[in-house]
């Protein structure tokens, strides 16, 4: 188990290095714009292969600023079977909820700009989550933005049924290694304009 210590110097890690994340990934966003989503669509999420089951609820997310925006591809799955989920906010410190969704719902304003579903949505357990993220490596650890929203998340998930994890980014936003600590949880993919990477435990 991480100890306070480590804990500290690791949090300073990823803090110095989000700044360099960010840049990172506004410049990608400059270079490929909305290409970049519509190339997720095209790749689809066929190579889960059995981790993919018929009409499997998969959660997307709603893109800020410059992130790579995940809706053509979850426009893809819906057109395919599958029905979707949206996180929603529960407050800081507690995981995310997933609630239903559908492009003609109407939506929520929540915190950073980001639309929730409406409270009324029914609560969903996706058996995909989509996941956003500032950088990556290839075993599956992510940058995320601090709050560690998506980490209780899937450990509250993974605690209940299997899932999986899929990591949406620009290639640009693979490191060689991503600080963590233990109770960092792992991406299994991650997919790209370029392709899905399978993590390597």
């Amino acid at each position: 188990m991480s100890t306070p210590t480590q804990i500290q110097i690791m949090g300073e890690a990823k803090a110095s290095l989000r700044d360099e994340a960010k840049l990172k990934r506004a410049e990608a966003f400059a270079r490929h714009g909305r290409a970049a989503g519509t190339a997720l669509a095209a790749h689809g999420l066929a190579f889960l292969g059995d981790g993919l089951p018929p009409q499997a609820a998969i959660s997307g997310f709603s893109a800020i600023r410059d992130e790579i925006d995940p809706l053509p591809l979850m426009l893809n799955l819906l057109a395919h079977g599958h029905s979707l989920a949206l996180p929603a906010m529960q407050g800081k410190g507690k995981p995310l909820v997933f609630r239903a969704w559908m492009p003609d719902h109407e939506m929520a304003p929540a915190v950073w700009g980001i639309a929730e579903p409406l409270p009324t949505r029914p609560a969903v357990e996706p058996d995909v989550v989509l996941v956003p993220l500032l950088a990556f490596d290839s075993a599956g650890y992510r940058l995320g933005y601090g709050g560690g929203f998506y980490d209780r998340t899937l450990d509250v998930l993974r605690q209940k049924k299997p899932i999986v994890a899929v990591g949406i980014a620009y290639d640009e936003q693979r490191l060689d290694a991503v600080p963590h600590l233990d109770y960092d949880q792992l991406l299994d993919w991650v997919l790209t304009p370029s392709g899905p990477l399978r993590c390597r435990r």
